[in-house]
């Protein structure tokens, strides 16, 4: 141990208290670094898992939505220029929350439907059941988009600061094992 790390101290009582106060304040800092380094690290991991699964998930679906695609163009025609020219505002949209972490907020986004289906009778004529599961199947894709955005941004947003206390936390450590 360098001559550096020492703390120039008469020794007497008074001096006594101190350090022990310090030496409890220390632990006591240090304790809160390991608890919330230890819940970050499970929400990220936590997040991680939920990507992978979500992502794995996302495959299978814009697959069936683009099948359900190719049926409904199938039976019942070209309906993009009728869908394109009744397009007034959205009707799912998204709502941005914030979600608290040892600390750290994350961003949290959830659809939300508003107004009703104003396309509830195109395909009357030929293809309306076709129509009514690629709504469906869209609408499945949507949902899950917007998860895995959630998902994407609360882990860039958990990473930096898990990076800081976990390094704060080892040098904390590190100085506790050296002295």
């Amino acid at each position: 141990m360098s001559g550096k790390d020492r703390i120039e101290i008469f020794p007497s009582r008074m001096a006594q208290t101190i350090m022990k106060a310090r030496l409890k304040g220390a632990q006591t800092g240090r304790n809160l670094l390991k608890k919330k380094s230890d819940a970050l690290t499970l929400r990220f991991r936590q997040i991680l898992k939920k990507i992978i699964e979500t992502k794995m998930l996302m495959g299978e679906v814009m697959r069936e939505a683009a099948f359900s695609l190719a049926e409904a163009k199938f039976t019942a025609g070209d309906f993009s220029t009728t869908v394109i020219q009744n397009v007034n505002k959205a009707q799912v949209k998204i709502r941005a929350k914030k979600d608290n972490v040892a600390g750290v907020t994350l961003p949290v986004f959830e659809h939300y439907h508003e107004g009703t289906d104003s396309y509830e009778l195109t395909g009357l004529a030929r293809g309306g059941e076709q129509l009514a599961k690629l709504k469906r199947n869209y609408a499945k894709a949507v949902e899950l988009l917007v998860e895995l955005a959630s998902l994407q941004s609360s882990f860039l947003g958990l990473n930096v600061p898990l990076l800081i206390s976990s390094q704060s936390w080892m040098r904390e450590n590190e100085k506790s094992s050296i002295g």
